[in-house]
């Protein structure tokens, strides 16, 4: 018995051993399958999950206790990526690594050339095609507003917008359609429309040159058709954070056409002020759209169109929007008011 144990025992301690390591070697397989990725912050805390994406300055990891986690780049320490990933840099390169370490804000890589950079010379991880100058990004909106009233008054009323845009490196193009139709007791009292295509082509630094190009009716302002056409310079402020900032100042030829007024048509001095935040959260969006025509040739001639919003989700790629329009026109036809103001809540998509 004493000689049989002693051969029993130590057979048993040695399949022990043999079955951990197999399990060990199980265990970091299914972890290198499961690309499980690792990063540390600078307050201690290690977030585990799977990487996702990174750009603008911020992380993007997706985890099984918070759902998607956005970091920023300057809170982190060390990063693990255990899966392939494209990494474009400040310098121009774009590389290629089937594994991302960071370590005390730098990065090395498994790649040809240079294996190490600092954290602060990544740019994106994995860009899109147009982040690399191919092809463009579409982003847009589509959005209505729309109102019945019963009773003492019966009032119907539809607000309607497409706002799209195509952007890429070097250039940007726009496209905006709104619109209003209301009718009172059964009257229409208000039917109007604007379109406003752009051009924009960047250049170093943060500046730009365009062209602008709109159509425009009011049929209860008197104003059959009013075109405008020119070009413009324009520059991006605060580039890289939270807040959009774009300014623009231009010439443009006005030519405007009434039902009972005297048609005109002159040269007007042009601006846009466009700014978004997301001051109130990174799922919502304030925003600020400036627009003035002042006629060179009489001084007592401006337009003005400002519209003021916050836009919040509603349910995946639904938005919702508050918001306040003021259009003035001090050259307006007789008759009509100078200041239009409207307050409204819009529904729409957002892509």
């Amino acid at each position: 018995m004493l000689r049989l144990s002693h051969v029993i025992l130590p057979r048993f301690i040695l399949y022990c051993i043999r079955g951990a390591a197999i399990l060990q070697l199980l265990l970091v397989s299914l972890l290198a399958q499961a690309n499980i990725d690792r990063i540390e912050l600078t307050n201690g805390s290690v977030i585990i999950g799977s990487f996702h994406d990174a750009d603008n300055g911020k992380v993007m990891i997706d985890t099984d206790f918070a759902g998607m986690l956005t970091i920023e780049k300057s809170n982190i320490v060390s990063m693990d990526v255990a899966s392939s990933v494209t990494l474009q840099m400040r310098d121009g390169a774009v590389l290629e690594t089937d594994n991302l370490v960071v370590d005390n804000r730098t990065l090395s890589l498994t790649t040809q050339g240079k294996t190490s950079y600092a954290l602060d010379e990544l740019m994106r991880i994995n860009p899109e095609p147009w982040e690399l100058g191919h092809g463009y990004r579409h982003t847009g909106l589509i959005s209505s507003a729309f109102s019945l009233q019963r009773g003492n008054t019966v009032l119907d009323e539809l607000d309607y917008k497409i706002d799209t845009r195509w952007s890429g490196l070097k250039d940007r193009y726009t496209l905006k359609l709104e619109g209003e139709v209301r009718e009172a007791n059964r009257e229409r009292n208000t039917e109007n429309w604007m379109i406003t295509g752009k051009y924009d082509r960047f250049q170093t630094g943060d500046y730009y040159w365009g062209i602008s190009a709109s159509a425009e009716e009011d049929r209860f302002a008197d104003l059959d058709l009013r075109t405008a056409i020119g070009p413009y310079l324009g520059r991006s402020l605060l580039v890289g954070t939270p807040f959009v900032l774009e300014l623009e100042t231009g010439l443009s030829q006005v030519n405007e056409d009434f039902g009972t007024a005297i048609d005109r048509s002159y040269v007007g001095l042009t601006w846009s002020v466009r700014s978004e935040s997301q001051y109130f959260g990174a799922e919502s969006r304030l925003y600020v759209d400036h627009k003035g025509v002042k006629n060179l040739a009489d001084r007592n001639n401006l337009i003005l169109n400002t519209t003021l919003g916050l836009a919040f989700p509603v349910l995946g790629r639904i938005q919702g929007a508050t918001e306040v329009v003021l259009d003035y026109n001090s050259g307006a036809v007789e008759g009509t008011e100078e200041l239009d103001q409207t307050y409204r809540f819009r529904l729409g998509y957002a892509w």
